[in-house]
């Protein structure tokens, strides 16, 4: 007679199937800060210190480079300055920085009929691993946020340098762009190395 067969049943606890929600390093928010008028940009620029906080860096104007699409609306000749803020901070606030920086863009009005936009502000953060933009505008590769507002990973960093993307804006793919992220990244390891924040893993629940 043969022996009837038992399947091996397992018992699973239910507790270890939910993935768990785990510590998220701080950032370095950053601002930049696009207009051909130098004027614009100083007051523009004094604005997200006072609402923001302290500078840790900032660029020296550099051209703004993304192929004559802004010229129509901006003008001709724009310049760019990368803004990064001392404290780290927490990244889930960028679609907020987003509609906060678009609501200053409306505080310049044109005073040019041929310069509809005179400021363009493009908030976002820096990690370890990534530089992330915020934007308004949705595309394959952009995660959307809430409130109209997407998530793009512009640079990556592996290989102990940061590289661009298929979708990277020519401005963000300059040396002196990626000078400026290295030196945010390297702020921010100072910043998380002083403190207990560097690779936590432990769990926030």
């Amino acid at each position: 007679m043969t022996k009837p067969s038992f399947s091996k049943v397992w018992i699973l606890d239910e507790r270890k199937l939910v993935a768990e929600v785990l510590y998220v390093e701080p950032v370095i928010r950053f601002c930049a800060v696009i207009s051909q008028d130098d004027q614009v940009r100083r007051r523009a620029i004094e604005k997200l210190e006072s609402e923001w906080g302290k500078l840790v860096f900032q660029s020296a104007p550099l051209p703004f480079l993304a192929g004559g699409f802004y010229t129509p609306a901006m003008g001709a000749g724009l310049r760019k300055e990368l803004l990064a803020f001392e404290q780290p901070l927490s990244p889930d606030g960028l679609a907020d920085w987003k509609l906060w920086t678009n609501a200053v863009e409306a505080e310049f009005p044109s005073t040019d009929d041929s310069i509809k936009r005179p400021l363009n502000l493009d908030p976002g953060y820096i990690t370890q691993a990534k530089l992330v933009l915020a934007t308004t505008k949705d595309r394959d590769h952009r995660i959307y946020l809430r409130n109209g507002i997407f998530g793009e990973i512009t640079l990556t960093y592996s290989a102990k340098k940061w590289n661009h993307h298929r979708w990277t804006y020519p401005d963000y793919r300059t040396d002196k762009v990626c000078e400026f992220v290295m030196q945010c990244r390297n702020h921010l390891r100072e910043r998380l190395l002083a403190g207990d924040g560097f690779r936590n893993r432990k769990s926030t629940g």
